[in-house]
């Protein structure tokens, strides 16, 4: 059997962050931490809506349009038709929290 001790040292500090997304704003939503990508498939008519921080949002090509890579902010919206797919991730290092509904 193995054991493992972990030490601290007094001159490591660790860089200071803003708080996490607030509980409220995650209600009801899904959330993307700093550095994580999610791929999402419309099986009909979806929606999109950034609740909280920035996502880079990336359409798959289709014979409707070209792919296209899009910055949604809080607020904004992106209507995805059904048999389309996006890959989303957050603009920064904060994370996101978004909510995918059927339009």
């Amino acid at each position: 059997m193995s054991t493992a001790v972990c030490t601290a040292s007094s001159s490591l500090s660790l860089p200071v962050r803003p708080a996490a997304i607030p509980a409220a704003a995650r209600r009801g939503a899904w959330q993307l931490s700093a550095g994580q990508a999610t791929s999402l498939k419309a099986t009909q008519a979806s929606v999109l809506r950034i609740r909280q921080g920035r996502v880079w949002v990336t359409r798959d090509a289709n014979a409707r349009h070209a792919s296209e890579d899009l910055v949604l902010a809080p607020g904004e919206s992106l209507a995805v038709v059904a048999g389309d797919r996006i890959v989303m991730e957050p603009w920064d290092g904060y994370g996101a929290t978004y909510t995918w509904d059927v339009a």
